[in-house]
């Protein structure tokens, strides 16, 4: 297939976007944020603590990667890989949602990068983000990036380089499509960051046995997390994943802090600008989205597929029970523009994985 003149370059993509911000005045909110951040941080450093990296998964291709990690204040005497810890230590998940929150941020920190051969120096956004686009040649598979703000506090990364022979790709919502959680709901989201356990969480049943499907019947088939929720839970959900059995991938999330234009980043201009930056990255695959029906996936998915109809090989919608619809969004029935939009590809959907798949089987998207 011959790849789409109309897509931009990841680093065109991420260019644009910081342009944009920088000709805004920040709302009073991200101004008042970033008071906060610069007393508080100037405080911890009279005090001896120092900065920490959270690395997060990246992706990339044969000639770029992106680079995702987060930086912390931490304490005198905390460990460089206090923030990464391997995902299948469980020890770790029998914790209270809140103590994810409560970590202060570094800042437009300086970090180093080491991928291969190269070292790269970039910079964490206002709220501690690294997010770099770096040109490296790497061959298919698992990489590690060495991570750190000064020596002595390196971590590594974990980077999917997705072989170029792949054809289908999977991008998949987690908040009420992997795991049930009722996170759009302020109160019901308070709750379930805050004061439940964090290994508490329920699996949706099914799914995990579709992506497993959709690997075996796609080869090479790269797996991306696209979410809403914040970047403070990334060990938590990257741990339900691998406890529950879905294919490994990179997570893309956000941050739930205030931004140059309100109080909260839009979870829609989130999902749409991350898959324009996968469609910039891998021009010629194909993604199958898997979303739900109780908030914006199947419209979000809609415009894509219309700005992109080579690009989308189907979407995948589970269908929220009347009571998950009403904690969602407040009514029993899902969201008006929830259905099928004119012209988009071919849209299943069903109240579980193991409905998707057998209408993937009935269609004869998938073998039986």
């Amino acid at each position: 297939m011959k790849a789409p003149s109309s897509l931009p370059s990841p680093r065109t993509v991420l260019r644009a976007v910081g342009s944009r911000a920088g000709r805004d005045r920040p709302h009073w909110a991200a101004r008042l944020e970033d008071l906060k951040n610069s007393t508080v941080g100037a405080a911890l450093r009279r005090m001896g603590w120092q900065p920490r990296l959270q690395p997060f998964h990246g992706y990339g291709s044969s000639d770029h990667v992106r680079v995702l990690a987060k930086v912390l204040y931490a304490s005198p005497g905390t460990p460089a890989s206090f923030h990464d810890q391997p995902v299948h230590d469980m020890r770790t998940m029998a914790v209270r949602g809140w103590r994810s929150f409560a970590s202060q941020v570094v800042p437009r920190a300086t970090v180093h990068v080491l991928l291969g051969d190269r070292e790269f120096t970039v910079r964490a956004d206002r709220s501690g983000i690294v997010d770099a686009s770096l040109e490296v040649a790497l061959c298919p598979g698992r990489h590690e990036v060495l991570l750190w703000t000064a020596p002595g506090n390196e971590v590594t990364a974990e980077i999917t380089v997705v072989d170029p022979e792949a054809e289908v790709g999977l991008v998949s919502d987690i908040d009420d499509t992997v795991m049930v959680t009722w996170l759009p709901r302020p109160l019901l989201a308070f709750w379930n960051a805050f004061v439940i356990h964090q290994s508490s969480r329920r699996v949706v049943p099914g799914m995990a046995m579709l992506y497993q499907r959709l690997a075996r019947e796609h080869p090479h088939l790269p797996v991306v997390y696209l979410s809403t929720g914040a970047w403070n839970v990334f060990p938590v959900l990257k741990r339900f994943l691998y406890k529950n059995g879905y294919p490994d991938g990179p997570l893309l999330l956000t941050d739930w802090g205030p931004t140059h234009t309100g109080f909260f980043r839009s979870g829609p201009e989130h999902k749409l600008h991350s898959l324009e930056q996968l469609a910039a990255t891998y021009p010629r695959m194909r993604w199958i989205l898997i979303g739900d029906d109780g908030q914006h996936d199947p419209s979000i998915y809609a415009e894509f597929a219309a700005r992109h109809p080579e690009l989308v090989e189907m979407v995948l919608i589970r269908q929220l029970t009347e009571p998950e619809q009403l904690l969602a969004h407040g009514t029993r029935r899902p969201l008006e523009g929830s259905e099928q939009a004119a012209g988009a590809p071919l849209t299943l959907t069903a109240p579980g994985g193991h409905g998707l798949l057998a209408a993937l089987e009935r269609t004869g998207e998938i073998t039986a």
